[in-house]
């Protein structure tokens, strides 16, 4: 017996040496990881590459996932913690306007000496005051233009924000060179997300006054909207379960009956709490706003990895993060899984989800729905209750 106790005390001991020798192999590689982008007042090759492919993207499966989004006019701003570069507009007009606010930012655009991208130069300006274009669409000048983070800064800006929330200890050891790169999907990840935003600046093309009342309601309503009801939050949740479960479905009949079912659990829901009708509105704007740009992101994703013709800009193949979009499979699954946790998530993460899955049901379910949702009072419900209507 004694002979035992001395055993587990020695296993215990070499598994907690093991455990504090990996926690300082982690926090080792944690202090080699940059808090700076290596080049500040240039894009690199790298940037270029995925930015570039970023236009090849949507203009070579662009007409499948969304006719007309392959042709418009869409300039890109990408950004890190000190430049703006702007890209694909000459002669841009000073700085940017926000969206729906359209307050000026920024100055004066200045062309990046000895620079290109795709053949012709490209701009940059000097970010002042922590002000920057965020990540949505801007307008400069009449211009609507796409904008998002420089993917290294995303990914460091993302890695210092999670350190800072984290408590000290924990901070320490989390795997960042996995786990960040991962959350933001590689290099594919990242330039279907800047696809993503390119899409919020077409929905400002097609429908400027349904995009200013989506973003003004975020801020008019949010603080009136139940996110910490635990009930309601329950009764969201069998939303979500049903929409996965619709999407995953085997039989079209499977997938109309579960459409079905999740349309009358939320009208169920709406009506049990008494969400009013500028609650339901503001689901439905979000929803159009930024379900549409999720499905966007995704649907380029996997148009790219069905179709055999379909070759990424050859730059890429430097690119180590790179991993194709062949990764679509897994990708998929993990927004399904993500899907049905967002009942418990803060902010309104859930409309990017819920959208998103109304607009995939809707590709099967009525396929000239894009036709349709840019016009006034078309909301994604209200397509697929038509679709499935009996």
């Amino acid at each position: 017996m004694r002979r035992a106790a001395t055993l587990i005390v020695k296993v215990v001991g070499v598994l907690l040496l093991l455990a504090a020798a990996g926690a300082a192999i982690l926090a080792s590689l944690n202090h080699r990881l940059p808090d700076h982008s290596a080049l500040v007042d240039r894009l690199s090759e790298a940037e270029k590459a995925r930015l570039a492919e970023v236009f090849h993207l949507r203009q070579q499966v662009g007409q499948v996932v969304w006719p007309g989004w392959e042709q418009a006019d869409i300039p890109l701003i990408v950004y890190n913690e000190t430049y703006a570069f702007l890209l694909g507009l000459p002669n841009p007009a000073d700085g940017w306007r926000t969206v729906p606010q359209n307050e000026p930012r920024g100055g004066p655009w200045e062309l990046v000496a000895g620079e290109t991208f795709l053949g012709q130069p490209y701009y940059r300006q000097r970010l002042a005051d922590g002000v920057t274009p965020q990540a949505f669409t801007v307008r400069v000048g009449d211009q609507w233009a796409a904008s998002l983070q420089t993917k290294e800064w995303l990914e460091i800006a993302l890695r210092l924000q999670l350190a800072d929330e984290l408590p000290p200890l924990l901070a320490e050891v989390v795997p960042y060179g996995w786990f960040v790169p991962a959350l933001v999907g590689h290099s594919e990840g990242y330039i279907t997300k800047v696809s993503h935003e390119t899409f919020h600046a077409y929905q400002g093309q097609m429908a400027p006054a349904r995009l200013d009342n989506a973003e003004t309601a975020l801020r008019l309503y949010t603080d009136r909207y139940p996110w910490e009801d635990e009930a309601f939050a329950a009764a969201w949740q069998q939303e979500l379960a049903l929409l996965a479960a619709a999407l995953e479905a085997e039989s079209p009949a499977d997938r109309i009956e579960l459409t079905r079912r999740f349309l009358d659990q939320r009208d169920q829901r709406r009506l049990q709490y008494g969400l009013p009708a500028a609650g339901e509105i503001f689901e439905r704007q979000r929803e159009w706003l930024e379900g549409l740009a999720k499905y966007v992101e995704l649907a380029a994703w996997r148009q790219a990895a069905q179709s055999p013709a379909y070759q990424p800009t050859a730059a890429l193949a430097a690119d180590p993060d790179f991993r194709g979009y062949g990764t679509f499979a897994g990708r998929w699954r993990s927004e399904i899984s993500t899907l049905r946790q967002q009942a418990d998530r803060q902010g309104d993460s859930r409309f990017y989800y819920s959208g998103m899955a109304q607009a995939f049901l809707l590709d099967e379910l009525m396929p000239e729905w894009k036709g349709r949702i840019m016009s006034g009072g078309v909301w994604l419900e209200g397509l697929l209750a038509e679709a499935v209507r009996e």
